[in-house]
């Protein structure tokens, strides 16, 4: 199911903001290479994340599924003065092709990659979040989420990707164990009070999640 029509999808790429070099060289060889380059965010959902970031300024930023790095560059470029982004990958290949796109760009030192199980991780960071992306397994996303909400600060976000899932969540019957995990997670924001929210139908679905001051 096509979320988004082809024509209008380009339209707004036209009228986005282009990549730099470095995140058109990721994305040419994520569409070349990569057996799911579908996973990458792409042009104009980079672009969204870099502005809310830059317009967040997040001293602290959390990535939740590095995939080849396109995400990860565009929301540190928006990081405050001093300000640093751990970003979390499953799969060492993927790791690795990140690793070597943070080492060539001028935002390097400012990202630290930890290559490995998530939910294992997070607990260990012990950071106060002011920005976190999750952009992982859909079936961890509730997990994901009840992990992060303590450490994110009063007035913090949370985006989550993939939350219309190629359209599946909108069927009558949801079927795929992905689906039925993301529409579990929306759910659980939906009645979660402490949190506002808005779900928006770019890409895949975004949904920002405000934890209340």
């Amino acid at each position: 199911m096509d979320l988004i029509d082809p024509l209008a999808q380009s339209y707004s790429e036209r009228f986005t903001s282009q990549e730099n070099a470095l995140l058109k060289e990721i994305t040419d060889h994520t569409h070349t290479h990569h057996p799911h380059p579908h996973m990458l965010s792409g042009h104009v959902q980079g672009q969204f994340l870099q502005m809310i970031s830059s317009l967040l300024r997040p001293y602290r930023i959390l990535e939740i599924g590095t995939f080849t790095g396109y995400s990860a560059l565009c929301l540190a470029a928006g990081l405050a003065e001093g300000g640093i982004l751990h970003t979390i990958e499953c799969r060492e290949e993927d790791a690795a092709r990140a690793r070597g796109y943070f080492n060539r760009s001028n935002l390097g030192d400012r990202i630290i990659l930890h290559p490995g199980n998530a939910l294992a991780i997070i607990p260990l960071l012990r950071e106060v979040w002011d920005l976190v992306f999750i952009d992982a397994d859909k079936t961890s996303y509730c997990a994901y989420y009840e992990l992060v909400l303590p450490g994110l600060r009063p007035g913090g976000l949370i985006i989550a990707d993939n939350v219309l899932f190629h359209g599946q969540v909108l069927e009558e019957e949801i079927r795929g164990k992905n689906a039925k995990a993301i529409h579990d997670f929306n759910e659980m924001v939906r009645k979660d009070h402490s949190v506002e929210t808005v779900m928006l139908t770019v890409r895949d679905g975004l949904s920002l999640i405000r934890k209340k001051s």
